[in-house]
């Protein structure tokens, strides 16, 4: 279980839920963060409620979701390395593994272990809540400037996962209030959607997180409650080996399934590693009691997602130059 904390310090009952059997990660957001030094703060606060401690993790994309504003440095859309791409693709990969070297240098430095970045999904145009957290609309585009994203990140010590699979880009309708359909058949949705995975899967990637998203020529289910999308495809014709986030189980295109609990199943049974629950304490409290005798199947999965090297990146001269490369992408 991924779960959130209330506020900018533990309340008595984050520190209760935290040390929970079934809690594996924290997850931040906007609403946990005043400055540098209380994040800090934070992170060394629930790394010391358990032994060992869990991972802490944030959505730390760029553009509209990044969570840290404040002392850390502000990422362009990843829109705007597809711009680049088209200009100069040699330039927008080096950008994509600089943006990727800074994010977990700051991160890292505060005591964060991975973010749930980068977004896989194409540019068709027409998607409210991808828009221009898509790379490209083309594939091999996408493909590339992912892998040199997950590179950049690992050479920062943090993991990346690989968001929203099988692809959230062609449905238009969002997730967080609907339940979006993608009526297209697998070969196209595997010719073009899929395609990018293949390069960033070869390029060390550590986690993956599905849609919310139904693929009715495909599977009556959402991707992240589908065993034959999370099984069949990614583990077996891809060949993936790391683990698989449900995405937010309280989004309106997880609801098919009930509630939290039901919800929790639904995502386990079809394959997924991790599930996660955001904004709703008393859905968290129920969830964690419905989890309470589940194992995770593989843990050394989870130490993949542990941040690597104490050091602070920030003072290193590959941090300088790194945003040397962001600021010229601005």
């Amino acid at each position: 279980m991924v779960l959130d904390v209330l506020g900018t310090t533990l309340a008595d009952e984050d520190r209760s839920r935290i040390r929970h059997a079934a809690a594996g990660a924290v997850i931040l957001f906007a609403r946990n963060y005043e400055n540098p030094e209380q994040l800090a703060q934070l992170t060394a606060e629930i790394e010391r409620q358990r032994e060992p401690a869990l991972p802490v993790c944030v959505d730390h994309e760029g553009g509209r979701v990044q969570r840290f504003r404040e002392g850390f440095t502000a990422i362009p859309p990843m829109r705007a390395l597809g711009k680049l791409w088209d200009r100069d693709r040699e330039a927008a990969k080096e950008a994509a593994s600089s943006i990727g070297y800074i994010i977990a240098a700051e991160l890292g430095a505060h005591g964060m272990d991975f973010s749930f970045a980068p977004v896989l999904d194409l540019d068709y145009g027409g998607s409210s809540v991808i828009g221009d957290r898509a790379l490209h609309f083309d594939p091999t585009a996408v493909g590339a400037l992912g892998a040199c994203l997950v590179e950049g990140l690992a050479q920062g010590g943090v993991a990346a996962i690989a968001k929203h699979f099988p692809g959230h880009g062609y449905a238009e309708a969002d997730s967080h209030v609907a339940v979006p359909r993608d009526e297209r058949a697998f070969k196209e949705i595997a010719r073009k959607d899929i395609a990018p995975y293949k390069a960033v899967i070869d390029a060390g990637l550590a986690a993956v997180m599905p849609a919310h998203v139904i693929y009715p020529q495909v599977d009556s289910q959402p991707a992240g409650y589908s065993a034959h999308w999370l099984q069949q495809v990614l583990r077996k014709q891809l060949g993936f080996q790391g683990i698989v986030f449900s995405d937010d189980l309280s989004m309106e295109g997880a609801a098919v399934a009930g509630g939290p609990p039901e919800r929790a199943r639904a995502a386990l049974a079809a394959g997924c590693d991790m599930v996660l629950l955001c904004n709703n304490p008393a859905g968290l409290d129920q969830l964690l009691a419905s989890l309470k005798d589940v194992q995770l199947a593989q843990p050394e999965r989870l130490e993949r997602m542990k941040r690597q090297g104490g050091r602070d990146l920030r003072k290193s001269v590959a941090y300088r130059e790194a945003q040397e490369a962001v600021r010229s992408l601005a």
